[in-house]
Formats: C-alpha cells, sequence, structure tokens
C-alpha cells in the first residue's frame, strides 16, 4: 500500500533505503483508489562518495491509462486479426476447398458409377493448382473411359471372331456322322482341321493384343539402336526366307555416315512392329523379288519405310487395313489371318508417340496415261 510520507521523511521508503547503500531500487505499490503507482530511487554519489538519493513515481493511474491502452490496442489488432482470418477463410472455401469438394465428389461418382460417364468440373480456366488438378482428373477420366470402351469393343470383336470358326466347327463336326462318302468325310475333316487352326491363331494374336497395353505400360522406355535392330532383323529375314525366295533389302539414308538412327522405347516392341511389316510385304510379293527397307534421319523425327513390287492396296482398304481383325488377302484364302497383325502395330508405334501409315507406290504410266501401282508401302515415323 502506497503512503505519501513527504520529503522530509525519504528514508521511510524502501527503496530510498537501498540507494543509500548504493543500490538501484524500484517498488510497485497500489494507492488507497487502486491505482498502480511505480517508484524508482537511484543513489546521487560522486567519487564513489553517496550524498543522497532520487526517488521518481509515476502520478495515479499513469500505468494503469498505459496497460489499457496497450490492452485496447491488443484487441484492435485481434479484431482485425479475426476479420481478415474469417475473410480469408470465406475466400479459400470458395476458391479452394469448394472446387477441391466438387473434384473429390466427381471422382467418388466416377468409382461409383464406372458404366456411366460422369464430368468431372472444368476448372482448367485456372492458372494454379486446382486448374492444374482438374486438368489431370479430367485426362485421367477420360483416358479411363476410352480405355474400359476400348475393352469392350474388343471383347465384342473376340466374341465375333471366335463364333465364326466355332460355327463352322459345330457344324462341320455334326455334319461327319452323316457323311457317306471318304471323300465327303476327307473334306468335313479338312474344314476341321483349317478352323481349328484358325481358333489357334486367333488365340495367339488375341492373348499378344490383350497383354500388349499393359506391358507398354509398365516397361521402361530406353534408347533404341535403330541402326542396330534393323540390320539384324534384314538379317533373319535374309537367312529365313519364304519358299517364294523373297530377300530383303535394308539401306540408311542420312546426313552423314555417322547418323545416330536413335529412338527412345522398347526394342523388342518395335523389332515386332518391323518384322510383322515385313512379313506381310513378303507375303504380298511375287517370287523372286524383293523387299525394302529405308530408314531416314529427319530433324526430329525418323522414318522406316517397308517397300514391296507387290499387287498394292486398294483405296477403300487404306484406312482400314489397320482396323482390328480386318484382312484383305483374297489370294491365300478366308481364316489364313487373324487381322490382327497391323492393329497390333499401330498400337505399339502410337505407344511410342509416333505414326504409321499406308500408300501405294506409284508406277510408270500405261498407255492411257494413267499411273499405275508399283506396290505398297508401309511408313513408321517415330520421334526422336
Amino acid at each position: 500500500l502506497y503512503t505519501e510520507l513527504g520529503p522530509e521523511n525519504g528514508n521511510g521508503y524502501q527503496e530510498v533505503a537501498q540507494s543509500l547503500n548504493g543500490q538501484k531500487a524500484s517498488m510497485v505499490r497500489v494507492n488507497d483508489l487502486g491505482e498502480v503507482i511505480v517508484s524508482v530511487a537511484v543513489p546521487v554519489q560522486r567519487f564513489r562518495a553517496i550524498h543522497g538519493s532520487l526517488m521518481l513515481s509515476t502520478q495515479g493511474d499513469d500505468i494503469d491509462q498505459m496497460v489499457t491502452a496497450e490492452r485496447l490496442a491488443i484487441l484492435k489488432v485481434g479484431g482485425v486479426a479475426s476479420i481478415v482470418m474469417i475473410v480469408l477463410s470465406l475466400a479459400l472455401a470458395s476458391t479452394i476447398a469448394g472446387p477441391v469438394r466438387r473434384l473429390a465428389d466427381s471422382a467418388e461418382r466416377v468409382r461409383r458409377r464406372i458404366r456411366t460417364r460422369v464430368e468431372i468440373p472444368d476448372f482448367t480456366g485456372r492458372r494454379d493448382e486446382i486448374g492444374h488438378l482438374s486438368g489431370a482428373l479430367r485426362d485421367m477420366t477420360g483416358a479411363l473411359y476410352n480405355r474400359i470402351e476400348a475393352i469392350e469393343t474388343f471383347a465384342a470383336d473376340v466374341a465375333h471372331e471366335l463364333k465364326n470358326p466355332l460355327t463352322s466347327l459345330r457344324s462341320a463336326v455334326e455334319t461327319l456322322p452323316l457323311a457317306r462318302t471318304e471323300n465327303s468325310r476327307a473334306r468335313l475333316l479338312a474344314v476341321i482341321e483349317h478352323d481349328v487352326k484358325r481358333l489357334d491363331r486367333l488365340i495367339s494374336d488375341i492373348s499378344d493384343a490383350s497383354r500388349l497395353d499393359a506391358e507398354l505400360q509398365r516397361q521402361d522406355m530406353a534408347p533404341v539402336d535403330l541402326r542396330r535392330l534393323l540390320t539384324a532383323l534384314a538379317s533373319v529375314a535374309n537367312e529365313t526366307r519364304r519358299g517364294n525366295n523373297i530377300g530383303v533389302e535394308l539401306r540408311f539414308e542420312g546426313r552423314g555416315a555417322l547418323d545416330s538412327f536413335t529412338v527412345p522405347g522398347h526394342d523388342s516392341r518395335l523389332g515386332q512392329v518391323i518384322s510383322n511389316l515385313v512379313s506381310n510385304a513378303q507375303s504380298f510379293s511375287e517370287p523372286g523379288s524383293k523387299v525394302r527397307i529405308a530408314c531416314r534421319n529427319r530433324r526430329s523425327n525418323i522414318e522406316i519405310m517397308v517397300d514391296d513390287d507387290g499387287p498394292g492396296i486398294r483405296e477403300d482398304a487404306l484406312s482400314r487395313i489397320f482396323e482390328r481383325f480386318y484382312t484383305d488377302r483374297p489370294h491365300q484364302g478366308f481364316g489364313q489371318n487373324s487381322g490382327l497383325g497391323l492393329s497390333i502395330s499401330k498400337q505399339i508405334v502410337e505407344a511410342h508417340g509416333g505414326r504409321i501409315w499406308a500408300e501405294n507406290r506409284a508406277g510408270p504410266p500405261t498407255n492411257d496415261s494413267e499411273a499405275t501401282v508399283a506396290g505398297a508401302r508401309f511408313v513408321v515415323r517415330l520421334p526422336t
């Protein structure tokens, strides 16, 4: 409790007594009105000799006013901070939390309703992470639905293609006991053998096509030296020629002798594409002719062309030969090919970010000044 002693009784203050002993001292007291009073006493000395003491004290309620002012300032700052936090929370809820919740709900609906398309909200107009996330989810969902539709279409095509030889096989088996002559039985057995071989070919090609996409996704791409790959394939093709003695010629066209013919990819699958194109060209070539492979090095891609001297491709079939199970080989008879070779080749090339197409090579004009077809050409373009 603060008591006013007057200047004559200064020694009665504890802080004054301590300062007369050479020590600085302070004290906090409360007066009768409940006001805080702070007093400080310091010694007055010269050459270490203490001549007196000086005490300073605050007037009543000065400290309380300062404390109150600081509390009000803290309250003001806290209020402003609270308002800012509320505004920011509402802004974040509308710009981040809300869109993220809508994206999450859409993803959940995609999981539950996988058979029907669910539209992912489009926030790609935003130049931030939400826009990027929306675009990624939309692309992922589109790829998922496309994959599902491709699987369903593939399953339907497989069922259709397997049903044909099975129907023929069942018909032949049911007719076999009714055959009366050995000639009829031999024809029916030949039909059965043909259908069994066709089923075996179809199942092998379907198995390869069904696991192709998964293998390409699991394996990492590595640099593939096309010069070495094509040289090996041409050598194998020449050593294992078909019965009609069709050879394979290979040439490389670049800007220099040391040009690099390297692309990122899977060497076994790219080899499968070229091997399939060479085998396809040999099957349409005349006995004693050659299949020519040319590899060109361009600025941003490499082109591989496979030419033959066969009858070429019908104009209406140029856009269909890469369809699944489509085949156009009237000279070989029905059912000799599964029609999946070029479809698998296209799938492999597109998985490498490239393109594959077919065209007819123009021959010399006839007497009617009409250009003839000198053979077919398949072109594979791969990015470097």
